[in-house]
């Protein structure tokens, strides 16, 4: 029996996979940062924490918890993240670095204070990316850009890692049935404002808010297959699942950069502003 833990599972595909997970007979250490959400993770039968992945006095005590079970940790997998939506000058820096603090910090954090327990075990990081961080949308920019990031880091880690006998596993989900797009409509909403430069162009913005929610996988079929994955003897290094995982960042690849510009304008309504 393996130890995993996996980061953001209050909902969607963290809750799907430590579900998975667990159905295997894993020993799962679920986290999320709502007392509720802690809740109902235990209730479940997981071995439910309270973390907020930005916070690194959590990480410690985090650490030191798992230490004291003596049984290492076999895969980490840092799936904790959110969708920032929004023209990019609306949010600024502000918006930005949340987004970084969450998507991408935290993976370096999280592993960071988890790396003597993978250490001892030889374990396996398991870093969730996105389709967006290939095939760049406008208004997502901040949240294109941090997993585009996740991918860099990705790459970077598992060059540094391997001295330890150890392996990273990317995931670049496309549209996978969750609460992603009613939170970044949310977070859509919350930015969208009359003073705005953008605002006549606002139906854009909440078209690319919805637009990961178009023919979605069920988040329960992309646990299983990472789940299977994670359970190879030799993981992939990438591994890409859910509606569109493959034909947009193959749009991103062939297609010349003016053209895909005018598609995506298109798509998400942005005409000429006087």
């Amino acid at each position: 029996m393996s130890v995993v833990l996996i980061t953001g599972c209050s909902s969607g595909i963290g809750r799907a996979m430590a579900d998975a997970f667990n159905a295997a007979g894993h020993e799962v250490w679920a986290t999320a940062r709502k007392p509720d959400d802690v809740a109902r993770l235990a209730a479940a039968g997981l071995h439910a924490v309270a973390l907020d992945v930005n916070d690194s006095a959590a990480l410690e005590q985090l650490a030191a918890e798992l230490e004291r079970q003596g049984k290492g940790l076999d895969v980490l997998i840092n799936n904790a993240g959110y969708g920032g939506i929004g023209p990019l000058l609306d949010g600024g820096v502000d918006a930005m670095r949340r987004q970084f603090e969450t998507n991408v910090f935290s993976v370096v954090g999280v592993t960071g204070a988890l790396f003597p327990l993978l250490r001892r075990n030889k374990g396996l990081v398991v870093n969730i990316g996105s389709v967006s961080g290939v095939l760049v949308t406008p208004f997502a920019g901040a949240y294109c850009a941090s997993k585009a990031a996740v991918h860099a880091l990705s790459d970077a880690l598992r060059m540094e890692l391997a001295p330890f006998g150890m392996r990273v596993m990317e995931v670049q989900p496309g549209a996978i049935d969750t609460q992603f797009a009613s939170n970044a409509s949310h977070e859509a909403e919350r930015v969208i404002h009359e003073g705005s430069a953008w605002w006549p162009l606002r139906e854009g913005i909440r078209a690319r808010a919805n637009a990961s929610q178009t023919n979605p996988t069920p988040a329960t079929e992309f646990a299983r297959d990472v789940l299977a994955a994670v359970q190879r003897a030799r993981p992939p290094r990438l591994l890409r699942l859910g509606n569109g995982c493959r034909a947009l960042p193959l749009m991103s690849w062939l297609l010349p950069k003016g053209l895909l510009e005018r598609i995506l304008s298109k798509r998400f309504k942005l005409g000429p502003l006087r």
